[in-house]
This record gives C-alpha cells, structure tokens and sequence, in this order.
C-alpha cells in the first residue's frame, strides 16, 4: 500500500491541450479519473484530498485538467464541451483496472453523462449540482440516474445546490454520503462539527468503502 509516483502528463482533446495530474498506487486495484469543477481547477480541496489518500490504499488518481483551464480561461464551456474533452483523455488511457469516473459539481454531471459511453466501473459524484441555487424546478436528477452504473454521492449538508435530502433514497446502485455541515465546496467552517482533516478523511474513507464494496470486489 504505496505511491508508485507521480506524473503530470498532457494528451490533445478536440477543445484543446488537457492536463492530467496522476498518482499511481504501487499496486493499483482501481483507476479514479476526476473531473474538476466549472468554476474552479484541480487544487479543490476534495480532490486533493482523494488524490493524497486513495493511492496509498491502491487506487490510482488522475485529475483531469479541463483544456479550458488549461489555456487558462476562467469560465468553463458548454457541457458538451466538457464531455468531449472527459471522452477524448479517457478514451486515450491505458489501465488494466476498472475506471470509474468522478468529479466534483460540473465535473460530476459529466462524469455521470459519459459513463455509458466510455463504459465506466462506477461514477464518483462530488457536490452533484441537482439544480442551480434557489431554482429546484430545473432539476438535473436524470443525469444523474442516467449514469447506469453503480454512483457514489458526496454531498454538503448545506449544498444551495441540492441538499441531500433532495436526493433519492439509496437503491442498489446509488448510495449517497453527506458531509455534515458543508457547503458545495465540501469544506466547513472554524468550529464545524469535524475539522478540514476529518472531512478529508470521511471522503477518502466513503470513497475507498464504494469502490471496495461496487467496484474491486466485483470484478
């Protein structure tokens, strides 16, 4: 249970050049591809948290680097941009591991959307954005639904996005985790309940749970 290393690698997508930010377990049981938000990058502090904690339980982490950022726009394109890009770097991957597709807001409705088609293991969904803040009537439930294979949902407590009890109950392949007391970007406040290091922890050990229970021990 150990990094193999760590590599920072550029693969051309129809939008553009992507960056792939990789940590490889030494012995990987399973391959994680996230996705970032559309507002945000790869330093979020879920996904840097996924990417120090799940390599040393023998998964592999890549967090993909959308071309829009890469070229260092601040606003991200259309979806169907995004999905290009998730497509084409998938698509170009070499891994003898199930892959599962994740990512955080924006990068989890992707993920969602694309699993079919890229024949995913799993979807990691962080800060799922069930519908834009105050507006519940434009609900994006059936990507999520649509994602046809087993999905892991991490949410806020307090997601203006879509809090969790907005969100079907758990079925067979859908299982939800709720972050207590955290916003969209799955971080708390000074004198939450847990600490920025017990929230790490609660979604690297959800996280490693799902894969190990849908996953790896499916296969």
């Amino acid at each position: 249970m150990a990094l193999a290393g760590r590599q920072v690698r550029e693969l051309e997508t129809p939008q553009g050049t992507a960056r792939l930010h990789i940590s490889r377990a030494r012995r990987p049981r399973a391959t994680v591809l996230l996705s970032h938000g559309a507002g945000g990058g790869v330093d979020a502090p879920d996904l840097v948290a996924l990417d120090a904690g799940l390599p040393r339980l023998d998964v592999t982490v890549i967090r993909l680097e959308q071309p829009w950022r890469v070229a260092g726009r601040k606003i991200a394109g259309p979806p169907a941009s995004l999905d290009a890009a998730l497509v084409a770097v998938a698509s170009q991957l070499r891994t003898r591991t199930p892959l599962v597709l994740g990512g955080r807001s924006a990068g989890a409705r992707s993920a969602a959307r694309c699993a079919r088609t890229l024949g995913a293991s799993g979807v990691l969904a962080l800060a799922f954005p069930l519908h834009p803040p105050g507006k519940p009537e434009r609900s994006r439930l059936e990507e999520l639904l649509g994602a046809g294979v087993p999905t892991l949902v991490v949410q806020g407590e307090r997601d203006p996005f879509g809090r969790p009890e907005e969100f079907p109950a758990d079925s067979a392949r859908r299982r939800l985790v709720v972050v207590p007391e955290a916003g969209h970007e799955l971080t708390v406040r000074a004198r939450a309940a847990l600490t920025p290091e017990e929230v790490a922890a609660l979604i690297v050990e959800a996280t490693e749970e799902w894969l190990e229970r849908e996953v790896v021990g499916t296969g």
